[in-house]
């Protein structure tokens, strides 16, 4: 695969990348690396498989890839600590799932424990020095939408940008990537790791997925997402009370997981998604790619409930490898979460 292509690849369905020029220059390296970092808070749920796949892109590419189970910034986010291992032992054995049930080759992807390195001096050295220099108010605005807010907020709210930022530095990687919600912490990160004789490094940010009521899919918030081990008959129930009025696209969770998730898999696959009908209704119908299936959606040619019966269908059949990476480990998910 040569550069354009790498390039085409990696910037599917992303919306922000700092800097264009920079990437250009590190697609021209022999073994690029990236990493994500996910805090191991709420329980994941499906809209991770946007992140998941994004990464399948950068390993399609020839990237090393890191997986950052950020353990301690779970904790400086609310994850009672009593809690962490287990929610570490959750996130590790659902992830790899979700990677195999999109087929991906992960012979150049880790995963990572966050205090496996970020307890060091060398690091917590790093941390004190740059907290002599970041202000509480930049601190605050760079986690203003990836921590958990309130009327009193904790000061470990402070410190998770700063661990973050720090992460590129200590996981050694030439790119940052999450969601378009991590922007002010990934520029907080631009920002500030020069200022201690570090590089910055190029960050690639792609959307959010609506969630089912409307808004942003939440781990906290049950009725806006579909958990990883959700059954087939709750999937259907919550997609059947999902928020998809017939021909607006605008916070629209059902269509935004078509796009970015669904359509994405199958393009990779060469599928057609095929929402099936009774002949009474019109029969089958089949769509080779998201463009035709939003052009019909907005012309009401397809009706949201066949979209969420077919939407249905995919989940379920995405899902059934992390139902059964988890069969047995029921105790596991009592201790991590309820």
């Amino acid at each position: 695969m040569d550069i354009k292509d790498k390039l085409v690849l990696i910037k599917r369905n992303c919306q922000e990348i700092i800097k264009e020029d920079e990437l250009l220059e590190i697609l021209k390296k022999k073994v690029p690396s990236v990493y994500l970092g996910t805090a191991i808070t709420g329980r994941p749920h499906v809209a991770y498989f946007l992140w998941v796949l994004k990464l399948g892109d950068f390993l399609k590419a020839g990237f090393k890839v890191k997986l950052l189970l950020a353990d301690l910034h779970g904790a400086l986010d609310n994850t009672p600590w009593e809690r962490l291992e287990k929610r570490y032992e959750y996130y590790n054995i659902v992830i790899p799932a979700m990677f195999k049930a999109i087929g991906v080759d992960t012979k150049n992807f880790e995963i990572i424990k966050g205090s496996s390195f970020q307890l060091k001096k060398e690091y917590m050295y790093d941390v004190l020095r740059m907290s002599s220099l970041a202000s509480v108010h930049d601190t605050k605005k760079a986690g203003s939408e990836v921590v958990k807010q309130s009327d009193n907020p904790k000061l470990s709210g402070l410190i998770y940008p700063i661990m973050q930022a720090l992460d590129e530095q200590y996981l050694d990687v030439d790119i940052q990537y999450g969601g378009i919600d991590q922007r002010k912490i990934l520029m907080f990160a631009r920002e500030y790791l020069p200022k201690i004789g570090y590089k910055s490094r190029v960050e690639i940010m792609t959307p959010i997925i609506p969630g089912l009521v409307g808004k942003k899919m939440s781990a906290s918030e049950p009725g806006s997402k579909i958990d990883l081990l959700d059954s087939s008959k709750t999937i259907q129930k919550k997609l059947n009370k999902a928020y998809c009025p017939e021909g607006e696209l605008e916070d629209n969770g059902v269509m935004a997981f078509l796009k970015y998730v669904i359509m994405v898999i199958k393009q990779d696959n060469k599928e057609d998604f095929v929402i099936e009908r009774p002949e009474k209704y019109g029969g089958n119908i089949v769509y080779k790619n998201y463009e035709s299936l939003e052009r019909d959606f907005l012309n009401k040619k397809v009706h949201p409930m066949d979209l969420k019966n077919g939407l249905a269908k995919e989940i379920d059949n995405l899902v059934e490898k992390i139902r059964d990476a988890m069969k047995g480990k029921e105790k596991l998910v009592e201790d991590a979460y309820l």
